[in-house]
């Protein structure tokens, strides 16, 4: 697994995104507390995405990009799949029925959505909210990378089977991938189960809850 991660991320660099590296350290500020460079930032990435139309997902009634949102040195960062119908409107990621669930689990952790950074794999919605295809994370995900990289989270939670599989290149479920602590870059990636999945399971939500309690004592350890 970790090879194959970073045999992804040096194909990620060779195509020419900026600051990916194989270091552990990438995720910390320099001593003197400087940011990065000013293409690394959210809104450089932001701008450089621009009214994306590098797969075909703009030409099938997507209303607008969802980028993320959240605290740009977050410690603690969410992904999601993709926006759905309710983000597709607001341009902000779960903010539907499945988002509400989610503030609630953040806030369970003693955080807030403004604490946190809150991000998709896929930027725009999938018609009829299917499974994005294999040349729309292609197109998507160095935008992701450099996100992540920005932050330089922790903890990233990985919400659902697709954002851990696109995530950890694996295609194990959610339900053989959770339970356990990976590496990302720098940071420590929990799997757990999709708030939009807990609606429909509310049984899982105390399997959901542990997933939460080892990132939250991951990030209290000082991870």
């Amino acid at each position: 697994m970790r090879n194959q991660l970073l045999e992804h991320l040096a194909f990620l660099s060779e195509l020419g995104v900026p600051g990916v590296s194989r270091d552990a350290s990438w995720r910390r500020r320099t001593a003197d507390g400087a940011e990065p460079d000013a293409r690394s930032t959210l809104p450089a990435i932001r701008e450089d995405l621009g009214d994306c139309t590098r797969c075909k997902l703009h030409k099938q009634g997507r209303r607008q990009i969802v980028f993320g949102v959240g605290s740009p040195t977050a410690r603690l960062m969410f992904v999601g799949e993709a926006p759905g119908r309710d983000e597709d409107v607001q341009g902000i990621p779960f903010v539907g029925r499945a988002g509400q669930l989610l503030t609630k689990m953040i806030e369970a952790m003693g955080y807030s959505r403004d604490d946190v950074y809150i991000a998709n794999v896929i930027k725009c919605r999938p018609p009829e909210n299917r499974n994005p295809e294999a040349d729309e994370v292609a197109a998507c995900e160095p935008f992701l990378v450099r996100q992540v990289e920005s932050i330089r989270p922790a903890v990233i939670v990985a919400l659902g089977t697709f954002a851990a599989q696109a995530l950890l290149k694996t295609q194990d479920p959610i339900s053989r991938l959770r339970g356990r602590v990976y590496k990302y870059g720098g940071a420590s990636l929990i799997p757990t189960f999709h708030p939009a999945f807990l609606l429909r399971s509310p049984d899982r939500k105390r399997d959901a809850w542990e997933d939460l309690k080892k990132a939250k004592a991951l990030l209290e350890d000082g991870q």
